[in-house]
C-alpha cells in the first residue's frame, strides 16, 4: 500500500500555527513512508472563505519548504461529486429529508435543557411517510439532509497516537445534517463531515493525520466510510498545541499565523524544526537542531506524545538564534536589508561589504531577524541620543580627557583598522593614564549613545567608515564638558 496523506485547510483565515504543525506532521509521515502529500483546499463555506486567505495558506506551506505532491484541489469546484453521494445515500434510504423548522429545533433543545438532557436531534422525521412530506413541502418548508445514526452502534478504531478508541452512536448528537437546506427535490451545501469522506475516499487517502479537536468528528466519519463502501483509513490525532496556561493556542493569545511568525522575523528552518518537536520526541541520539529531510527517516507516531504540547518561546528564539548564527554573513544579510529598509533607516544599500560587516557584528546576539533594527540603529543614525546610563558616563572623571585624546589620535592611525584602534586605545590609556576600562566605557558612550551593545571596536570601524566617528565624539565631548 503507498501511503497518501493530505493538509485540508479552511481558507476562512490565515494559515494557523496548529494547522501548518499537522501539515508537518504529514509531511514527515508522506517522506518517511516514500508516500503522497495532498493537498485540498476546503472552500465550500463561502460565506467565511476568501481568496487572501487560500493566497496566504499557499504562500505560508511554500515558504516553510511543506511542498506537496498533488493538488491544490478546491472543494467548491467538486460540488457535483457530493451532490451525487448525498443522492446515493438518500437511494439507499441512509439519508432523508428532514423538514423541521428553526423554530422548531429551538424548542426541542429548550426542551431537552429544561429536563437535563443533552442537546440532540431526536430523528423525528426520519420515518415520514410520502403525504407528509409532500404536507410539508406544500407549507413551502425547505429540507436539510440527514444521515442516519444507530444510537445502539459502537464505533472503534486504532487511533495511530492514541491506540484503540471507541464511541457510542447515542453520543453523536443524533441523525446528523450532511447538506443545508433547500426547497423541493434539490438540496444545499454539502457540509464538512460528509464532504471531507468523500473527498479522502475519492483521493485514495489512506491514512488522515490531524489534530485531536477532531476527534469528535472521527466516528461520525467512520459511519459515512462504510455507508458509502469505502475502503476504512487509519486515523491519527496529534496533541493540540498549548499556550502558558495549558489552554488551546489560539488568537487571543496574540501570534498564531505562520506570516505572523515571518514578519516577526522567524526563519523557515527553524519554524518547522520547532513545530516537529510539538508533540513529537525525536530518538535518541538524534539533537533537536534537525531539517525536516534529516527528521523524516526517523519520523514515527510511537513517538508522538498523547497530551498537548505548551508553547515555549524561550524554545523557539534558541532555535531561530542558532539558525541565523550558523548563516553566513551574505545570506544573513540579504535577510535583514528588509527590515533595515522597512524601519526608514538610510544607507547605500548596495555597499555589501558594509552591510554585510554590520551583520557580522551583530548576528551572533540575534534571536529573530526584527531584533536587528533597534540593535543597529545607531550604526544608521548621523547621530544619537545618549541614555542617562550613558550620560552618566560621560560626566565622570577622565571621560572628558579619554574623549578629547581619542578624537586627536584618529588622524594618526589611518587607515583605521582593528589592530590601529587597540593600539589607539592602548596610547589614551597610557599616555592619559587612566583606566582601561574607562576609557572602553567613556568611547562606546559617545560612539554608540547606550552602554551596552554590539563589539566596541566593530562599531568604531562600522562608523568610521561612514565618517560619523568625529561627528559623535564631538557631540559626546561637549555633552563631557556641559555644565
Amino acid at each position: 500500500m503507498t501511503v497518501r496523506v493530505r493538509l485540508a485547510p479552511s481558507p476562512t483565515g490565515n494559515l494557523h500555527i496548529g494547522t501548518a504543525r499537522t501539515a508537518v506532521f504529514n509531511w514527515l509521515y508522506a517522506r518517511h513512508t516514500g508516500g503522497t502529500f495532498v493537498l485540498r483546499i476546503e472552500d465550500t463555506d463561502q460565506e467565511r472563505s476568501r481568496p487572501e486567505y487560500t493566497q496566504n495558506i499557499l504562500d505560508g506551506l511554500t515558504w516553510l519548504g511543506l511542498t506537496w505532491d498533488e493538488g491544490p484541489f478546491y472543494q467548491s469546484k467538486r460540488l457535483e461529486l457530493y451532490q451525487q453521494k448525498v443522492q446515493a445515500l438518500l437511494d439507499k434510504g441512509l439519508a432523508y429529508r428532514a423538514y423541521d423548522t428553526p423554530e422548531e429545533l429551538d424548542a426541542m433543545r429548550e426542551a431537552q435543557k429544561v429536563n437535563g438532557e443533552a442537546p440532540r436531534y431526536d430523528n423525528r422525521h426520519r420515518n415520514l411517510t410520502s403525504e407528509q412530506r409532500a404536507a410539508y413541502e406544500a407549507e413551502g418548508r425547505s429540507s436539510v439532509i440527514r444521515f442516519m445514526i444507530e444510537d445502539d452502534r459502537e464505533i472503534v478504531w486504532n487511533d495511530l497516537v492514541r491506540g484503540n478508541l471507541s464511541w457510542k452512536g447515542r453520543d453523536l448528537g443524533g441523525d446528523m445534517v450532511i447538506a443545508r437546506a433547500a426547497s423541493g427535490d434539490d438540496f444545499g451545501q454539502p457540509l464538512y463531515n460528509f464532504v471531507v469522506v468523500v473527498d479522502d475516499i475519492d483521493m485514495n487517502i489512506t491514512h488522515i493525520i490531524r489534530g485531536e479537536d477532531h476527534i469528535g468528528n472521527t466516528p461520525k466519519q467512520i459511519l459515512l466510510y462504510e455507508a458509502l463502501e469505502a475502503e476504512m483509513p487509519t486515523f491519527g490525532h496529534t496533541p493540540l498545541i498549548l499556550n502558558e496556561a495549558g489552554a488551546k493556542l489560539s488568537k487571543r493569545d496574540g501570534v498564531t499565523s505562520i506570516s505572523d511568525f515571518q514578519r516577526m522575523g522567524y526563519v523557515p528552518e527553524a519554524l518547522v524544526n520547532y513545530m516537529a518537536l510539538l508533540g513529537w520526541s525525536p530518538p535518541e541520539g538524534m539533537t533537536e537542531l534537525f531539517t525536516l529531510e534529516t527528521a523524516a527517516p526517523n519520523f514515527g507516531f510511537e513517538r508522538v506524545n498523547k497530551a498537548g504540547a505548551k508553547f515555549d518561546w524561550d524554545k523557539l528564539n534558541w532555535l531561530n538564534g542558532q539558525y541565523l548564527h550558523a548563516m553566513p554573513a551574505d545570506q544573513l544579510t540579504n535577510l535583514l536589508l528588509p527590515y533595515w529598509q522597512a524601519a526608514g533607516f538610510e544607507a547605500d544599500w548596495h555597499d555589501r561589504p558594509w552591510l554585510e560587516r554590520l551583520t557580522a557584528v551583530i548576528g551572533p546576539s540575534l534571536a529573530r531577524l526584527d531584533e536587528a533594527v533597534p540593535m543597529s540603529a545607531y550604526l544608521f543614525a548621523p547621530t544619537v541620543d545618549f541614555t542617562e546610563e550613558a550620560s552618566a558616563q560621560l560626566k565622570q572623571d577622565g571621560s572628558a580627557v579619554a574623549i578629547q585624546a581619542a578624537a586627536a589620535a584618529i588622524a594618526h592611525y589611518q587607515p583605521l583598522t582593528e589592530a590601529n584602534i587597540q593600539d589607539l586605545l592602548k596610547q589614551v590609556v597610557q599616555e592619559q593614564k587612566l583606566k582601561k576600562g574607562l576609557v572602553m566605557r567613556t568611547l562606546r558612550a559617545a560612539l554608540t549613545g547606550a552602554m551596552n551593545g554590539p563589539d566596541l571596536v566593530q562599531s568604531w570601524l562600522l562608523l568610521h567608515q561612514h565618517e560619523l566617528d568625529q561627528t559623535r565624539l564631538q557631540k559626546a565631548l561637549a555633552a563631557a564638558q556641559a555644565d
